[in-house]
């Protein structure tokens, strides 16, 4: 597992803003830092995805007290039918998956399948390696921003040819 280090994750959350009340959807949550971050900062309600059961076991026993921090043991691909299935909608949602597996292409198409998960004026925030690039074009979505850290870069995409909301 590979941890986002404290520069990403101040930078993360310095670009998306004020996310008090706003609802946010970690996925590949690992530690749960970013999740867990995102809680303290205010975000409503949070969910947590993790695959690995050792993870989540220890990520479920670090949010038990947290009201509005909610931690689901299961790989991505069955996680997000089974969320849009419940009816959840996200303001922000932020994938950190596995560097250079395919995941970013994977993700980019497969998330517009659960529509409404990602509320219309929503953020999607993806995690990756600069050797990994994003597959273009990015039919549907609009890349308004991207920073880099080192290998890691940040990606902050919304739906279509709009800009999300509250953008800082």
């Amino acid at each position: 597992m590979r941890k986002t280090s404290s520069k990403v994750l101040l930078a993360l959350f310095n670009a998306i803003g004020d996310i008090s009340g706003r609802s946010f959807l970690d996925l590949f949550s690992g530690s749960g830092q970013i999740a867990r971050e995102a809680w303290a900062r205010g975000a409503r309600p949070v969910v947590a995805v993790e695959a690995d059961k050792a993870s989540c076991a220890n990520l479920r026993s670090l949010c038990r007290d947290r009201e509005g921090l909610e931690v689901v043991c299961m790989d991505v691909r069955r996680a997000l039918p089974k969320l849009a299935k419940g009816g959840y909608e996200f303001s922000v949602i932020f994938a950190d998956p596995p560097y250079e597996y395919g995941w970013i292409g994977w993700l980019l198409s497969s998330l517009p399948k659960y529509d409404l998960l990602l509320k219309p004026d929503g953020l999607l925030v993806l995690e990756r390696s600069k050797r990994e690039d994003l597959p273009l074009p990015l039919e549907g979505w609009n890349l308004y921003k991207e920073r880099s850290y080192g290998d890691t870069v940040l990606s902050f995409l919304c739906r279509g040819e709009g800009s999300p909301k509250e953008e800082k």
